[in-house]
């Protein structure tokens, strides 16, 4: 019996090699692609950002927990390069 089990998982493992080199599957191909560029200061408010934001944030009259989820999504949107006003429509539609 254990004999017998032996035979097969050979027999399908030869099985399986036959049907990858068929079929391509062992190859890899090297990807000669450049990384894609980074934007710099990506992630980054401005200091004139920063200080638009916190007049924004200033004339809200929110809870706390509402005030850091906006300021939250405020800043998300102002890293993509929206102004306080483009973010602030963008957020609240």
């Amino acid at each position: 019996m254990v004999l017998l089990n032996l035979i097969i998982k050979i027999i399908l493992f030869i099985v399986y090699i036959k049907m990858s080199e068929e079929e391509g599957y062992g190859d890899k191909e090297v990807s000669t692609e450049k990384p894609k560029a980074t934007r710099k200061g990506a992630g980054k408010l401005s200091d004139k950002q920063k200080a638009d934001l916190k007049k924004h944030m200033d004339k809200l009259d929110m809870s706390v927990s509402e005030k850091r989820s906006h300021r939250m999504k405020m800043m998300a949107q102002m890293r993509k390069g929206h102004s306080v006003k483009k973010a602030h429509n963008a957020i609240t539609k």
